[in-house]
């Protein structure tokens, strides 16, 4: 097992790429180039953040240890967010992904209200490394099966909990799509409506959750609203080959605080 440490090292390099912002809708708001440089200092004991955005002041932070509301896998990916749901106070978190030369990131943001306020879509690549982008994630991409791997971390460091996954997506005649979740020995099924690039999970009209299809073959799994004394969870997900899908989820229990970080790698079969 690599140390959190380690892990955050994984991320080391010259990253270069976007920021785009979305609203909860999914129209493209703003597009903004950035560069951002994760340096290894002291024998990389330390690390400096550097990021810079066209027309914002550049931001310099230094890391000497992980912890709070972030973890790491042990490719590098990684959730960054706040621990704790509370009233009256902004909400959100971070899903990252990183892929051999690429990173893809997601920001998901909630007003002091708890709705869905806006998404943060952030593509990455190495400098001097070639940029392939994935197209914009369809529906009928995601037909059909997928097998995987689910790897669930925790705050406290125990060891992680790794099981295998199933997940069927199908349209019915309507042109609803279901879709059914298999992990371990649970099995969950679900229904949405499909409008372009939104897919609404409304069977429970207090409980809403959206699907954001976006570029590169990104999506992002939101409640509508987050509400407290309910427990919710953040979803990314990342089509990296046609065959090839990442999830990463970030769940919180009905206190409202954060538990547990899981990342699926799946495949269609």
């Amino acid at each position: 097992m690599k140390s959190q440490w380690e892990c955050f090292l994984q991320n080391l390099g010259v990253w270069e790429g976007s920021f785009t912002n979305f609203s909860p809708e999914g129209t493209l708001l703003t597009d903004t180039p950035s560069y951002l440089s994760l340096e290894g200092l002291n024998n990389n004991q330390t690390v400096r953040l550097t990021l810079r955005r066209s027309g914002g002041d550049d931001l310099i932070r230094e890391y000497s240890s992980v912890g709070g509301g972030l973890l790491f896998f042990e490719n590098g990916s990684f959730s960054e967010g706040l621990i704790q749901l509370g009233p009256f106070s902004e909400f959100g978190a971070e899903l990252a992904f990183v892929h051999e030369n690429r990173r893809l990131r997601l920001v998901q943001l909630f007003d002091k209200t708890g709705n869905l306020s806006r998404l943060v879509l952030i593509r990455e690549h190495l400098a001097r490394t070639p940029v392939t982008e994935r197209p914009p994630l369809q529906i009928n991409d995601l037909l059909g099966e997928w097998q995987g791997q689910a790897v669930t971390i925790y705050r406290d460091l125990r060891s992680p909990d790794i099981y295998s996954t199933t997940l069927k997506i199908q349209l019915d005649d309507t042109g609803r799509l279901i879709q059914s979740t298999s992990f371990g020995d649970r099995t969950i099924t679900s229904t949405a409506t499909i409008k372009g690039s939104i897919v609404l999970f409304d069977q429970d009209p207090q409980k809403q959750v959206q699907v954001l299809l976006l570029p590169d073959g990104a999506s992002a799994t939101s409640p509508l609203k987050v509400q407290l004394r309910q427990p919710l969870f953040l979803e990314a997900g990342w089509l990296i080959q046609p065959n090839l899908r990442q999830r990463m989820i970030r769940s919180y229990d009905d206190k409202g605080e954060w538990a547990s970080l899981t990342l699926v790698t799946e495949e269609k079969v």
